[in-house]
């Protein structure tokens, strides 16, 4: 058996391991790279290996950064399948379209500026096909992925529909109980169920995004939320979110639905520009399933996401009507990392506007314009435009969707479960520092740590 290490190795982005057994390939997850522009276009265009190849897809959810290079693959010729869950495929229709028209839009204007066509990384019918090769399965449910290898989905607790994968190989008269985490969410996250871990393992692959950090408590999140919409409403001024279409933007809402009914904030007008986060929260809709019943917003009303003060944004006509608009109110659009989408509109608009807050409320990688505004640059850059940032920044790490290390190293103690033996752990999806932080904090606690970078193969 082998493992490579296609992406989010030594990084945030672009998750992809191949695993070899038996002849057969089996790619757990295919991630857009995202970052510098340059060089993640390159390493989008390179496929984690040839598609003759590759048997099948497991993927463990619909985040762009696990997902969004599947129509790049089957645009290249991959015509296995694409195993999902339920709620993960029905997110991937709408996020991988509009992933599709971003690559469309980000051509054309490269072609008009260089004078040279240049082609997308994939267009939308190339999505209609990716879509039409993923097989959902239910959690807990066994499926049987290529010959000598059969998963199980595990609920990771962190965005509708994510999955901690569980593989049971096949190798001669040996089977290998192969983990791969996906992203591990939070306990009393808005919304959704907490993670539930599998119990036991031969190896495991394991995020470490906040390897080397503790976040504040949810509910001192919603708290603070609280605060900076009342502080910034005082002022007269906006509050500029840059949220995921997908979990963040729910939770955001679901948390000034349970402050708007408590009367701890003020009752301005909420709006969520973005056409993907309607279409997202439509889906959420369609999987209460997904919930956690024991939360009280979620027993004690039927629309957790529609209420007077919110107001959905879907055409470009009333995403820039809001840039003209005066008075105090809430803005959440994508993208996540404020890389791209409406957010860019806003912050063109608004950043320079000391009233005004923005608020950070995810996860900023390397060299996104995201991380510039957490690190409180004196100016950004916005559509080529240099920006002043006199809007005041304020930064919730309370309503990551990822496990701190207290919550990363739980889970690994529960996968690791009653054995003595050193469990080999191969940690991914973290930046450098993150990772030998959460490494030295497994290792302490009897793990072997390994730290994969890009391109690396390794024989189990």
């Amino acid at each position: 058996m082998e493992l490579t290490f296609a992406g989010a190795a030594r990084e945030v982005t672009g998750s992809c391991h191949i695993l070899r057994v038996n002849g057969k390939a089996i790619a757990l997850d295919c991630g857009l790279f995202q970052g510098r522009r340059s060089e993640s276009s390159l390493k989008n265009r390179e496929l984690p290996m040839p598609v003759d190849e590759l048997d099948a897809v497991v993927l463990s959810h619909a985040h762009i950064d696990h997902a969004g290079r599947l129509p790049f693959l089957t645009k290249s010729g991959f015509r296995g399948t694409i195993w999902a869950t339920p709620a993960t495929r029905d997110l991937c229709s709408f996020m991988l379209m509009d992933s599709a028209h971003i690559q469309e839009k980000d051509a054309e204007h490269l072609s008009r500026k260089g004078k040279e066509y240049v082609e997308p990384l994939y267009r939308q019918h190339d999505v209609v096909s990716a879509i039409g090769q993923i097989h959902a399965v239910p959690y807990e449910r066994t499926f049987a992925v290529v010959p000598g290898v059969e998963a199980t989905f595990h609920d990771a607790g962190h965005i509708l529909g994510s999955a901690s994968v569980v593989l049971h190989v096949t190798e001669g008269s040996r089977v290998h109980r192969v983990v791969f985490s996906g992203d591990i969410g939070r306990k009393g996250l808005a919304i959704i169920r907490d993670p539930h871990p599998p119990v036991g393992a031969d190896l495991l692959i394991m995020e470490s995004t906040y390897g080397d950090r503790d976040h504040t408590s949810v509910d001192s999140a919603r708290a603070r939320l609280g605060e900076i919409v009342r502080e910034t409403a005082a002022r007269g001024g906006r509050i500029l979110v840059p949220a995921f279409a997908v979990g963040r933007t729910q939770e955001l809402v679901y948390d000034l639905h349970a402050l708007a009914r408590a009367g701890e904030i003020p009752r301005i007008p909420i709006f969520i520009d973005s056409p993907l986060a309607t279409d997202v929260t439509a889906v959420f809709e369609l999987h209460p399933d997904a919930f956690d019943l024991t939360e009280d917003l979620i027993q004690q009303v039927r629309t957790l996401f529609r209420f007077e003060m919110v107001r959905f944004t879907r055409d470009v006509a009333e995403s820039k009507a809001l840039n003209a608009m005066h008075g105090p109110m809430v803005v959440i659009a994508a993208s996540g990392m404020a890389e791209s989408g409406r957010i860019l509109h806003h912050l063109l608009h608004g950043a320079g506007d000391p009233r005004n807050t923005i608020l950070i409320v995810g996860y900023q990688a390397e060299h996104t314009l995201g991380r510039r505004i957490v690190e409180r640059r004196p100016t950004i850059r916005v559509f080529g435009d240099e920006i002043p940032l006199r809007a005041q920044v304020e930064i919730l790490n309370g309503y990551s969707a990822h496990a701190d290390r207290r919550g990363l190293l739980e889970w690994a103690q529960t996968v690791r479960g009653e054995s003595s033996a050193r469990l080999p752990v191969f940690l991914v999806h973290g930046e450098t520092k993150a990772q030998d932080s959460f490494g030295t904090m497994l290792e302490a606690d009897g793990f072997r740590v390994t730290t994969p970078a890009r391109g690396d193969r390794v024989s189990v």
